[in-house]
Formats: structure tokens, sequence, C-alpha cells
């Protein structure tokens, strides 16, 4: 999706011109765009009062936003305390293999991207998925594949 000018200024026209808008400003493109454009980011600053530091820092410092292009689906492994001892570095490794991605990267067909996180506050559940904004919990590295597997087959059967 290429950059629309026009989005960025409905979005300052809601939430307004000032640094107290920076968030849902950042929001409102991210979920526009599926991550950060840059291109985004410095006409914010030319249409409102915050300048370039400012909002690079509000964009750089909540994980919940990208600077760079992320794949049609986003698996986020959780690597919290409970979910790393019940085997979540085992679930990072096989959807690398089966995606053929290191962590932090998105599948060469640009559907998926695979990327850690410290925790997704679902403990008593672990070791967690979240495929896009659906959580898995107690998954297994079999399930872990399955679940893309299973994504693969929906995609292809909606294409024929």
């Amino acid at each position: 999706m290429a950059f629309d000018p026009q989005l960025v200024d409905g979005l300052i026209e809601r939430h307004g011109r000032g640094r107290e808008a920076a968030i849902p400003l950042l929001q409102g493109i991210q979920a526009a765009y599926r991550y950060l454009p840059l291109e985004a980011l410095a006409y914010v600053c030319e249409k409102t009062v915050m300048t370039p530091s400012q909002v690079y820092g509000v964009a750089t410092f909540f994980s919940q936003f990208r600077l760079t292009p992320v794949g049609e689906h986003l698996i986020k492994v959780c690597q919290g305390t409970a979910c790393h001892v019940s085997g979540a570095e085992g679930l990072t490794e096989a959807l690398s293999e089966a995606l053929a991605v290191r962590d932090g990267e998105t599948s060469a067909d640009g559907r998926y991207t695979l990327s850690s996180v410290a925790c997704v506050g679902c403990c008593s559940l672990a070791p967690v998925i979240v495929f896009d904004d659906d959580t898995y919990g107690k998954m297994t590295r079999t399930k872990a594949v399955a679940l893309v597997q299973a994504d693969a087959a929906l995609q292809t059967e909606e294409e024929a």
C-alpha cells in the first residue's frame, strides 16, 4: 500500500496535533500499513507540533510499533519465564525451520513474520504463541507447525 497523506490527515483531524496524539496517530498509521513507514512519520512531523525525535522516540520506545514491514501474518512466540521453561525456544526453532526464516524475519512469500516477544501475559497457558490476534496456549512444536500448515492450506483453498 502506497503512502496516502489523506489517511494521516484524517487521523490528525481525529486525534489532534499535540504530543498527546502521538500514540493514537502511530496506532492508526500502523493499522493501515501494518508498520510505520518513514514517509508517514515525516508527514506527521510536518503536520503536527511534534519533532522528528519525539515521533521516532515514541515509535521506538513502545514494542507495539514496527518500523519495518511485516508479513501478512505475525507469529509471536512468548519468551517470558513461564513460556521459556515450558519450551518456547523449541517452538521458535520449529517455526523457524517450517517457515525457513530466522527469528525477526519474514518468509520469502511475505506471508509470515516470526517474532519472539518478552511476555504476552498468559503464563498459565505456557508456552504461548500469538498468531495475528489469536492466542494459542499449551503449544508444542508439532502444534505450532500444524497451525502454520493449516493457515497455508486455508490460503491455498481460497486461491483455488
